[in-house]
């Protein structure tokens, strides 16, 4: 979604945040090796989100992941939870809350 990808990014500038945006679960993999913080996964994009939080994890259990969905999807967010996502938030929440989001990123 590319306004939700523009509103990220201009979130994190103003932030100071950089931020970096993988389109499959390959470029996410080489963006792993930069060691980030953060990993945040829309649940409803097209591609394998799940599998792409599982190899997430195979390759690190520190970084925190953050994944966001539309409306209330219980099934798809516990799979989320499964797959190795820290938190699962519906979009909405997540929108209001992704300066503290990328803020805690920081810490």
């Amino acid at each position: 979604d590319l306004f939700f990808q523009m509103k990220l990014a201009e979130t994190a500038k103003q932030l100071g945040v950089d931020v970096k945006v993988a389109a499959n679960g390959d470029a996410l993999m080489v963006l792993l090796e930069s060691a980030p913080k953060l990993v945040i996964v829309d649940l409803n994009a097209r591609g394998q989100p799940l599998q792409a939080i599982e190899r997430v994890r195979q390759a690190s259990k520190d970084v925190r992941v953050v994944g966001f969905l539309s409306h209330v999807q219980t099934q798809l967010a516990a799979q989320a939870q499964a797959a190795g996502c820290n938190e699962v938030l519906p979009r909405s929440s997540f929108t209001q809350n992704l300066a503290a989001i990328l803020s805690a990123s920081e810490d």
